[in-house]
Formats: C-alpha cells, structure tokens, sequence
C-alpha cells in the first residue's frame, strides 16, 4: 500500500515538474520576441532622434549639441541591442536545458540538434542589424559635425577653436567605452550561466 501511495506521489510530482517546465518554456519564447520586438520599436526612435537637425536649421539648437545627441541615442539603440541580445542568448540557453529535459539523443536528427548545445554568445542577425542602424547614424552625424564645423577652420590658430566643438567626440568616446563594459558585462555573465547551469548532458556535448 505505502509502495503504491509512494508511486502514485512520485506521477503527480512529476506531471506537475513537466507542466511547470512547459510553461517556463513557453514563458522563455515570449521573453525572446518580447525583446526582440523593443528593440525595432526603438529604431523609430532612433531614427526620429535625425529630426534634431530641423532646429538646427531653424538656429533653436547648436550643430554640436545636435550631433551629440543624435551620437547619444545611436550607442543607446546599441546598448538596447546588446541587451535584447543577452536576454535572447539566455532564454535560448535556458529552452536548450529545457528541451534536453524532454528529447533523447536520436532526437537531435528526428527534430533538431539545436538543443546539444548551448548557443555561443554572438549577436544575432536580427539584433546586429539595428546596432549597425546606431552606429551608421552616429557616424553619419560625426561626419556631418566634422565636415562643417572643423575641417572649414583647420587653417585658423587654435585661439579661434570653440571648446563646444570637441563636444560630440567626447559624447562618441564616452559611448564606446560605455559599449565595451556592458559588451564584457553580457559576455561575463553568459560564462556564469553557461557554468552554473550547463543541463543535462546532451548527445554532440564534450
């Protein structure tokens, strides 16, 4: 009797395990688009952010404040990017741990092999796509700045140089330094979490 009730105990914990994993699963998938879909709704703001250059034209705002700005929101969309990236890299992970839970190693020919392994932690098509739209965008404003504010005065004596000007390549500087820390920040923390939480051992792991 105690063999049966124990039995009986063991099923129900385990159908109530496969349906918490189940719904983790689809829970992970949501997360992905969910992020990957922010991530191109940013782009309009990205891409809004050129209208600043209409008040220059109207003398509202500085073209060096100007460029600034547009520089600023370009390594924010690349920042959003690496972000979306780091969460797509470990739901994947974490689908990966998940699957392995359910499939067995012919699977990794009847169905996919994706779930062997975990993805390596490389920006995906879809994500490196907006950061190259912020990047080409910075540099696109970089170039502007340049082209009309410094090199027309590269002749002039360096009394004349308005420090205003240097603004936007420190604004570019300070961004590339941010993008290089949460790059290494990301990429840290996808190690801690391929170590503390590698799965099961799947069929094409070493």
């Amino acid at each position: 009797m105690d063999l049966e009730l124990n039995n009986t105990a063991n099923d129900q914990h385990s159908h109530r395990r496969d349906e918490f994993l189940l719904a983790m699963y689809g829970t992970m998938w949501d997360n992905i688009n969910r992020h990957l879909t922010v991530v191109w709704q940013s782009s309009g703001i990205l891409v809004g952010g050129t209208a600043i250059f209409a008040l220059v034209e109207n003398k509202s705002l500085s073209l060096d404040i100007a460029s600034s700005i547009v520089v600023l929101v370009g390594g924010w969309a690349v920042l959003h990017a690496y972000d979306a990236n780091s969460w797509y890299n470990r739901n994947l992970a974490i689908i990966a741990n998940i699957e392995r839970q359910f499939l067995n190693a012919t699977d990794a020919k009847q169905i996919h092999y994706f779930f062997t392994r975990h993805r390596k932690p490389h920006m995906v098509d879809h994500l490196k796509i907006h950061a190259l739209l912020g990047f080409a965008l910075a540099i696109l404003a970089l170039s502007y700045h340049f082209f009309l504010q410094v090199w027309p005065g590269r002749h002039l004596p360096m009394s004349n140089f308005d420090p205003q000007r240097l603004l936007p390549y420190v604004t570019a500087a300070g961004t590339v330094v941010a993008l290089g820390l949460f790059r290494s920040h990301y990429l840290k923390a996808h190690k801690r979490f391929e170590t503390q939480s590698p799965g099961l051992q799947a069929e094409g792991q070493n």
